[in-house]
């Protein structure tokens, strides 16, 4: 299933949050939206999301979700969203509660889930009790659960520490590169743009207009953290970035 995003415009009563906004994600890319603070970015996922109505525009899904797929555009969030009182297997079932499903469709789907995000070990397990990385691939697994076309991704690798950013992101590599999964990619962090985005998509400051789209044809398997033309990317993408972002620093901290 694609995403196709036609002439998106948004605004709260007399400030303009995005305009015009075109874009097309297509199934099995990972699409990267960057840009200044406050542009619109998460704006932008919840309209994707339904969880808001554009005020112009329309958001069209093209084409049938997977088999067995019950929500077909999945959040992940950056805070994790695990309910302390449920155990990793709790916190996947809830979201295959009330489909309809039997326990042993509900078992299967979890024990899937566990296996391929490697959790296996874990299902009995509290969130007190895991890391923050591990935290986040409980969030992933449970998104996968459901059966997703396409993950809307908010920040979700933002309340990392480096190293485990890092290890996140080798996890999202080798999930992507078994299932070539569909997403839309929130981030501030240029390295996961480049990185995980077979396009970054960079935004203007508010109102958020796209300015430009910057593809990348390294396969993401072969992207290495030391990789020369990766690197370039990603200060051409800072020097699009960064009068904007100084400004909207400076918009904010005046606010």
């Amino acid at each position: 299933m694609d995403l196709e995003i036609r002439h998106l415009t948004h605004r709260y009563d007399s400030l303009d949050v995005m305009r015009d906004i075109n874009l097309t994600i297509s199934s099995g890319e990972i699409v990267c939206v960057v840009g200044p603070s406050g542009c619109g970015k998460s704006t932008l996922l919840r309209l994707i999301g339904g969880l808001e109505q554009p005020t112009e525009g329309e958001i069209l899904q093209v084409g049938r979700p997977p088999e067995g797929s019950l929500n077909p555009l999945t959040y992940i969030f950056q805070d994790f969203a695990l309910l302390p009182w449920r155990t990793v297997w709790g916190n996947i079932s809830l979201v295959l509660e009330g489909h309809g499903l039997g326990k042993a469709e509900i078992d299967r789907r979890i024990s899937d889930v566990l296996s391929r995000t490697r959790l296996s070990d874990f299902a009995a397990v509290y969130p007190r009790q895991l890391s923050g990385g591990m935290k986040q691939r409980v969030a992933i697994a449970r998104a996968l659960a459901v059966g997703p076309a396409v993950l809307l991704m908010d920040e979700p690798l933002s309340a990392l520490d480096s190293q485990t950013r890092e290890l996140l992101m080798d996890d999202l590599v080798s999930l992507w590169e078994r299932e070539q999964f569909t997403a839309c990619y929130i981030t501030h962090n240029l390295n996961e743009a480049v990185r995980l985005g077979h396009r970054v998509v960079v935004l203007s400051r508010r109102p958020g207009e796209i300015r430009e789209t910057v593809e990348i044809t390294i396969p993401i398997p072969e992207r290495s953290v030391d990789n020369p033309h990766l690197a370039r990317i990603q200060r051409q993408l800072w020097e699009m970035m960064r009068e904007e972002a100084l400004s909207a620093d400076r918009q904010l901290n005046d606010a």
